[in-house]
């Protein structure tokens, strides 16, 4: 009988330390709380890097100003900013991938901001992508532009 019971007590602990292994990325992962969902803001800009994660998808870009040129930050370098985003698989299904966004895309994106104050933000919506190398009116944003794209959502 103890053999019996000992191995149910082996099985059981060993179903425990799996179930563990499956539940700890799960935990480790952030919450939205750290975006201040209260504020949108919306940016246009031109993309230097995607990056495709599992779990976020990210572009990093450099911001247009309401004059139509890169906008500066307090150092005189341009304005540096970053949208998280779903992951790259759920993104892709969207449009949304490294070959759709190479360095030197236009596109404008509504986001919340992280409440901190850093330039970063969490995605809201689509996501509008200028053609290549025509850049909207000053002031306006890329789903003015005749041949925009539309990705991630129906409207901008």
């Amino acid at each position: 009988m103890k053999r019996q019971t000992r191995g149910w007590m082996i099985a059981g602990l060993l179903a425990i330390v799996s179930l563990g292994l499956c539940v700890t990325p799960a935990l480790a992962h952030h919450s939205f709380a750290m975006y201040d969902q209260t504020r949108t803001v919306v940016l246009t800009g031109v993309a230097y890097q995607f990056v495709a994660q599992a779990n976020h998808a990210e572009i990093h870009f450099y911001v247009v100003g309401p004059d139509g040129k890169l906008a500066k930050d307090k150092d005189g370098k341009n304005a540096d900013w970053g949208v998280e985003m779903a992951g790259a698989a759920a993104v892709a299904a969207q449009g949304i991938t490294a070959a759709a966004f190479p360095t030197g895309t236009i596109f404008s994106v509504k986001m919340n901001p992280l409440r901190d104050g850093s330039n970063f933000g969490s995605r809201v919506g689509a996501i509008a992508k200028c053609p290549w190398k025509t850049p909207p009116a000053a002031g306006k944003t890329c789903d003015t532009v005749k041949g925009a794209e539309i990705l991630g959502g129906t409207t901008f």
